[in-house]
């Protein structure tokens, strides 16, 4: 029966040691010796002595010797011929016959190293099983393919007839690329199944890295060979056009259409600075070779300068009524701000008509910031704008922008560069007096690039962007018939310097009578639209856009508003194609809730009594302005048990360094003044007190607290309760006056959005009530303070009965 693949019948030897130094030798391998080596001449010696009295030929081990250690496996090989080698020295033709596995030394003839050694016999099940035999042709299929690429054709028939499993695997050891450790690796592996599979794994390791070095190589070559190419082609090329010049003259061939810089900058209408610039940049193009990287600068240079529109301009339209008109037509409300656009488009036709448009190369004109809330309509006035000049309208978004060569442009020896954003948009209009608006000029930022804001200060000043310098034109560029437009939400957040060159006109946020004008003219047609219905399926009453706009939406601007409609129209059109609803039809207030769901902010005065946040004493309503325009804001006030809670003043809500010292003034006018407002001020020696700033997450800071920090202790204190329809704001100070504040438009208007009746505000901020629209005061009670004492007497309900004082948990 044969054996398994791996099993072994073992005998002993005694054979001299030949070591081979960083050489293997497997069975079947054929290999010349250098017999000058004094231990190989000591075996070959030593198996000639031993051979004399046995018949056969003299026989060796071969054992491999790395780093001076044996290996644990060697190879029996018969010396078969001795004499001289190639090069004349003497040596040994020596064949491996079989595997050894070397034991203890042992005493013999001659100098060499005796050793013992057991005879490992290989066997291979007969017949060979699938998987081997497929290994096998593998190997020849890797081996053949391997021997083809290195031309040794006549070697492909005598690996293709070798059948034997063991024969084939140790064949490998040919193999030149190998290395030591590798074949010591085939010669320790006695199972022949898995040394044929560790050689054909070596082999195709070896192809592919063959591969991958052939593959580049390749390219190399190719690469080199175009290069060669091109090389000659341009040089041949360069004495093609030299030769067609001295045929022509001086003048260069017309023929060369796109590389004729010199004819396209000689027939552009450019400015005489920018003529002169060019055709210096014609000459160094001229001059430079076709592989200098300074030609592909001067070309992109040369094509931007030919693209700008250094001579068009477009006309304006000075017809100052049919602006207004245009102004009225796409935006309801912000008369105010309409109005300072008329006042601007008149000066300037009165300046144009009395040839006072340019003096000294400066025109006349402000640049205007319109600064508001979200939705109030900045952008699309900017639009607005250019429609009624008649002019050519670019938006350059600048929320984020944080490098400053985004505004000047790059320098020319950087890799990509490109002009700033201002030379791009005069660019992009296709002429030299746009209306440009700088969209969201507060949200720039600055890092380790420079600071883009700083770079817009030339940019936006009357007196300086008449010579304007892009860093990647390097010529001057006349801004100054630009009309600039910028938007913001947050004046603060504009540096000082930027915010001085500039005109702010204020958005403060519509009225709920200017949101339902612009929803029914401009909101619901456009969503009508986008939703596939006409005004003559789907009609919204007065009364129901009025509800959207005070219940469902409060917001200084129309966005959340025009969302709500196009939820609703999308609604509509559900319901018509589910076969639910007919059309045409007509929402109604009493359908809203069907079809948007429940109001999101009903008036405070709207609830049940008991439910009122100032239902309890300690609750006052303040007000605040934010970057989405004016709030309502509650401040709760409460004491700790004076058993149990520390004296002090404990201050939540997220509140900032100037409310703070707000809440410590209120406390300490308080403390003193008790007496006369009959307040029972030992509880705030004894006790402390805790305020709170509801919605928490959201950081308060401010002076306009303060009355309405005082007014809520108070309220604690004496047990009155706040009045529901009443708000305040006013800065206090130590001897209980009340200080003027900011943003009283925006404040109002969010008051008269909550359904607050009564506004408290301190006196010497009478005149801000100018700017508040004539609706919303009509719906007000304004009462205008100076002392605090006033404000306590507005506020606080009457002391008919008084609560129990809320103590803190």
């Amino acid at each position: 029966m044969a054996a398994e693949s791996g099993e072994s019948m073992e005998s002993t030897l005694v054979l001299p040691v030949l070591p081979l130094d960083g050489e293997v030798v497997l069975p079947g391998m054929v290999v010349p010796l250098d017999l000058s080596d004094a231990e190989i001449r000591a075996a070959v010696e030593a198996a000639q002595a031993a051979a004399r009295s046995e018949s056969g030929k003299p026989k060796v081990l071969l054992v491999p010797r790395i780093d001076g250690t044996y290996a644990k496996t060697g190879v029996l090989g018969t010396v078969e011929q001795v004499g001289r080698l190639a090069d004349g020295d003497p040596g040994a033709l020596v064949k491996g016959r079989h595997r050894v596995r070397i034991g203890a030394g042992t005493t013999g003839t001659g100098a060499a190293l005796w050793v013992e050694g057991t005879r490992v016999e290989e066997t291979v099940p007969d017949p060979l099983p699938g998987q081997v035999t497929d290994l096998v042709k593998e190997y020849k299929a890797l081996a053949t393919t391997w021997l083809r690429k290195r031309g040794a054709w006549q070697v492909v028939d005598r690996v293709q007839a070798i059948d034997d499993v063991s024969a084939l695997a140790d064949n490998s050891g040919y193999s030149p690329f190998l290395t030591t450790d590798q074949k010591t690796e085939l010669l320790e592996t006695t199972d022949p199944v898995a040394r044929l599979r560790l050689a054909a794994q070596q082999l195709r390791d070896h192809l592919a890295e063959q591969d991958v070095a052939e593959t580049i190589a390749k390219d190399v070559q190719e690469g080199v060979d175009k290069q060669q190419r091109e090389f000659l082609l341009r040089r041949q090329l360069e004495a093609v056009r030299k030769e067609l010049r001295e045929l022509n003259g001086d003048g260069p061939d017309a023929a060369e259409e796109s590389d004729d810089y010199r004819a396209r900058v000689e027939a552009a209408d450019l400015p005489e600075h920018v003529r002169e610039a060019a055709l210096k940049e014609v000459e160094k193009l001229e001059r430079s070779s076709d592989q200098s990287p300074e030609g592909s600068w001067i070309r992109t240079w040369l094509d931007t300068v030919l693209e700008m529109p250094w001579n068009e301009r477009t006309e304006d339209a000075y017809d100052i009524q049919g602006a207004k008109e245009i102004l009225d037509a796409e935006h309801a409300g912000l008369d105010d701000v309409k109005a300072r656009i008329t006042e601007y488009l008149a000066v300037r036709k009165r300046r144009g008509e009395r040839g006072l448009g340019v003096i000294g190369g400066r025109r006349g004109g402000a640049v205007l910031a319109l600064v508001g809330p979200p939705g109030v309509g900045k952008t699309s006035l900017g639009e607005s704008v250019a429609h009624a000049m008649g002019r050519k309208f670019v938006r350059v978004a600048l929320g984020g922008v944080r490098d400053e060569a985004e505004i000047r442009g790059h320098r020319r020896t950087y890799v990509g560069a490109l002009p700033g954003r201002i030379v791009r948009a005069v660019k992009e209009a296709g002429s030299m007096n746009p209306v440009v608006l700088l969209d969201e000029i507060d949200k720039v930022g600055s890092d380790f690039r420079g600071d883009p804001a700083a770079a817009l200060l030339e940019v936006l000043d009357p007196a300086q962007n008449h010579t304007f310098r892009d860093h990647y034109l390097e010529v001057e560029l006349d801004l100054s018939d630009v009309v600039f437009l910028a938007t913001a939400n947050v004046l603060e957040a504009i540096p000082e310097a930027l915010a001085d060159r500039m005109e702010i006109v204020r958005l403060d946020g519509y009225t709920e009578d200017e949101k339902v004008v612009i929803a029914r003219d401009h909101l619901l047609p456009r969503q009508l639209e986008r939703a596939g219905l006409t005004g003559d399926e789907v009609t919204l009453d007065e009364g129901a856009l009025r509800k959207l706009a005070g219940e469902y939406t409060r917001e200084a601007g129309v966005r959340t508003l025009e969302r709500t409609v196009a939820r609703l129209l999308r609604k509509v059109a559900a319901q018509h194609e589910l076969g639910e609803r007919e059309l045409p039809f007509t929402v109604r207030e009493e359908d809203l809730r069907g079809l948007v769901g429940r109001p999101h902010h009903v008036p405070e005065s709207a609830q049940d009594p008991a439910e009122r946040r100032t239902a309890v004493p300690g609750v006052a309503t303040g007000l605040a302005v934010t970057g989405a325009g004016g709030d309502v804001l509650y401040v709760e006030a409460s004491l700790a048990d004076p058993e149990t809670g520390a004296a002090g003043l404990i201050l939540t809500g997220q509140l900032g360094d100037v409310m703070k010292e707000s809440a410590q003034i209120a406390l300490s006018f308080l403390r003193s003044h008790g007496a006369e407002l009959e307040l029972p001020v030992a509880d705030l020696k004894d006790r402390g007190a805790h305020i709170h700033f509801p919605a928490g997450a959201v950081p308060k800071d401010g002076p306009s607290a303060g009355v309405t920090m005082t007014t809520a202790l108070a309220s604690l204190l004496s047990g009155r309760l706040v009045r529901t329809d009443v708000a305040m704001t006013g800065e206090v100070s130590l001897t209980g006056r009340v200080l003027p504040i900011g943003g009283v438009k925006q404040k109002l208007l969010a008051a008269h959005r909550a359904g607050v009746t009564t506004v408290i505000i301190p006196k010497r901020n009478e005149a801000d009530l100018d700017d508040v629209p004539a609706e919303v005061l009509e719906k007000l009670d304004v009462h205008a303070v100076t002392d605090v004492r006033q404000v306590l007497e507005l506020a606080l309900a009457p002391a008919a009965t008084v609560a129990e004082v809320p103590v803190a948990a």
